[in-house]
């Protein structure tokens, strides 16, 4: 079993950044993707970004440029440093790992963008 600890979400101004990191641990195995997954209110789960354990990133077109993600293999944690933030990314995100054939997802963290 994988647990997934996510910090970071909170409330910023449009323009803004914040910064979201997620531990995983348990049974991890290599390789290994983590990622980034959101969904607001009414709409499906989306993915943002993710990243594997030789660190190859994909990015939503939505995000590309102003989402960065970044992993620390070595303490099985993942990083989403967002800037330039649009009322469009308030959404719950989740944290995730694909090991041993299976998904495992975080708890979720709000980000609210909004003046």
């Amino acid at each position: 079993q994988v647990q997934l600890v996510e910090s970071g979400g909170g409330l910023v101004q449009p323009g803004g950044s914040l910064r979201l990191s997620c531990a995983a641990s348990g049974s991890i195995f290599r390789p290994n993707t983590m990622a980034w997954y959101r969904q607001a209110p009414g709409k499906q789960t989306e993915l943002v970004a993710s990243i594997t354990s030789s660190s190859s990133t994909y990015y939503a077109d939505s995000v590309k440029g102003r989402f960065t993600i970044s992993t620390d293999n070595a303490k099985n944690a993942v990083a989403l440093q967002m800037n330039s933030l649009k009322p469009d990314d308030t959404a719950v995100y989740y944290c995730t790992i694909n090991t041993g054939g299976r998904r495992f997802w975080g708890q979720g963290t709000q980000v609210t963008v909004s003046s």
